[in-house]
C-alpha cells in the first residue's frame, strides 16, 4: 500500500501559494513525511516543511489520497498587495517566482486553540533553530536536517552532526513528561539519552543504534520482558518522585475515575458492564499484591530499538504510574495464545520471586479487559486535545478499543 499526496504550499510569511501536483510516496502511514520532503526536493528542487494534515479521501489511515499543508523554506514572501485572505489565491508573480507548477487551492488558515506549535507556519523552523542552537552549545556542528514525522502526537527531525546523528522530538502538552522519564535520576531506565530539553515539549535525543524490532518473535519478546521487569522493579521505589515530577498518576481508583472522565461524551454502551464493575475489579487487582510502578504504556516491539544483543525501549510519551501488568499485556497482545501464555507465565514468575505471596497471574487475568478500556480512554484523551482536522488519526480508535474490551470481558 502506498499514498498519494497533495501539498498546499505557504510562503515564508505563512501566506498561500497554491498546490503542487499530486505525488506518490511508498509509506502508507499519514504521519510519515520524510519521503514527501525528499520527493519534493527531487522533483521540484524545493525545501519544504510539512505542517499538518488537511484532509483525505478515506476516513482513517493508512493509504489513500491525503492533502497536507506545507511551508516552503526560504520561499519568496507573497507581496502584501493585492491582499490574500485565508481562502484566497496569491498573485501570479509569486507563483512564477517559485518556479514550480502550482494549482489554486482553497485552504482555511484560521488559527485553532488546539493546534500544536509545530503545525503552525514557522513552527518547524523555530524548532530546528532551537535544536541547532543546543547542538552548537554542545560543540556539535549540524550538517543536515531531515523532517521525519508530523502529526498530533509528535514531530520528529533527524539532525546529522559532525559527531553523528541526533533526533529532535517535539511533544504535545499531554506527553511532555517523556524527557522527565528518560532523564530520571539514578539511571532508572536504559532509554535514549536526552541531550537537551526546553520544558515546552522539545527535546534532543542521542541516536539509538540498531533497528526497530517490529516482528519480534517469542524469544525476543521474552528478553524484552525480562529487561523491562528490571526497570519496573527499580521504579517501585520511586513512584512518589515520578508522580511529583509530572508522570501521570493512574494508580488504583484513580484509573477508574480517569477512564470514566475521559470517556464521558463517547458512546460506551459496548463496554457498559465492564465500566459498571470497574471499581470492584480494580480492588481485586490490588488484592493480588503487586506494587505500582512505572508503566511504559505502549510496550510493543516497534517501540524497542537495537539488535539481537542490546535493546533500548524508546517512546515513553504514553508512560504513567500504575500497574505493571499493563505492559506485559501490550507486549503479548499480537502473538498466538500459547506464546502469550508462556510469556505471561515467565513474567508472573519474576514478580512472584520479587514479591512473595503475590498473585501476578490473577492480576493479568483481571486487567486483560481493562487494558483495551484504558486504551480507549487514551484515544479519547487524544481527540479532546487535538484540533478537529487531526481527528481522522484517532476517531475510529475509541469505539474499536471499547469493542475489544467488551469482547475480552465477555457477558
Amino acid at each position: 500500500m502506498s499514498r498519494t499526496v497533495t501539498l498546499v504550499l505557504l510562503d515564508s510569511a505563512g501566506r498561500p501559494l497554491g498546490a503542487l501536483p499530486p505525488l506518490r510516496v511508498p509509506e502508507p502511514w499519514w504521519q510519515e513525511v520524510h519521503s514527501i520532503v525528499a520527493a519534493v526536493r527531487q522533483r521540484h528542487g524545493l525545501e519544504i516543511a510539512v505542517l499538518r494534515l488537511l484532509d483525505a479521501d478515506r476516513p482513517a489511515p493508512p493509504g489513500g489520497h491525503v492533502r497536507y499543508l506545507a511551508q516552503v523554506v526560504d520561499a519568496p514572501a507573497v507581496p502584501p498587495e493585492p491582499a490574500v485572505d485565508a481562502l484566497g489565491v496569491p498573485p501570479e508573480s509569486a507563483v512564477e517566482a517559485l518556479g514550480v507548477p502550482l494549482e489554486p487551492a482553497a485552504v482555511d488558515l484560521a488559527p485553532h486553540s488546539l493546534r500544536q506549535r509545530w503545525a503552525e507556519a514557522g513552527g518547524p523552523a523555530r524548532s530546528v533553530a532551537w535544536a541547532t542552537g543546543e547542538l552548537t552549545r554542545l560543540g556539535r556542528r549540524v550538517t543536515a536536517v531531515a523532517q521525519q514525522r508530523t502529526w498530533n502526537l509528535s514531530a520528529i527531525w533527524r539532525l546529522d552532526t559532525d559527531q553523528g546523528p541526533t533526533w529532535l522530538k517535539q511533544l504535545p502538552p499531554f506527553a511532555r513528561h517523556e524527557p522527565t522519564v528518560l532523564a530520571f535520576p539514578g539511571e532508572l531506565i536504559d532509554g535514549p539519552v536526552v541531550l537537551a530539553a526546553d520544558g515546552e515539549g522539545r527535546m534532543l535525543l542521542a541516536d539509538v543504534p540498531g533497528e526497530d524490532r517490529y516482528g519480534a518473535g517469542e524469544r525476543e519478546r521474552a528478553a524484552i520482558a525480562t529487561q523491562h521487569h528490571a526497570v519496573q522493579w527499580r521504579a517501585c521505589g520511586v513512584v512518589g518522585e515520578l508522580v511529583a515530577a509530572g508522570v501521570p498518576d493512574l494508580r488504583g481508583a484513580r484509573l477508574a475515575d480517569w477512564i470514566r472522565e475521559v470517556l464521558a461524551g463517547h458512546d460506551v454502551s459496548a463496554a457498559a458492564g465492564l465500566l459498571d464493575g470497574l471499581d470492584h475489579r480494580l480492588r481485586q487487582v490490588a488484592d493480588c499484591g503487586l506494587p505500582d510502578t512505572l508503566v511504559h504504556g505502549d510496550l510493543h516491539p516497534g517501540n524497542v530499538r537495537g539488535d539481537d544483543r542490546h535493546r533500548t525501549v524508546i517512546d515513553w510519551a504514553d508512560s504513567l504510574v500504575g500497574h505493571p501488568a499493563f505492559d506485559i499485556l501490550r507486549l503479548t497482545e499480537d502473538v498466538d495464545a500459547d506464546a502469550a501464555a508462556r510469556l505471561v507465565d515467565a513474567w508472573a514468575r519474576q514478580w512472584r520471586t520479587d514479591v512473595p505471596g503475590s498473585d501476578p497471574r490473577r492480576a493479568v487475568d483481571l486487567l486483560r479487559p481493562v487494558a483495551p478500556l484504558r486504551q480507549a480512554a487514551v484515544y479519547a484523551m487524544f481527540l479532546a486535545a487535538i484540533e478537529p482536522g487531526e481527528h481522522p488519526y484517532h476517531v475510529h480508535d475509541v469505539p474499536a478499543a471499547l469493542a475489544r474490551a467488551a469482547a475480552v470481558a465477555g457477558p
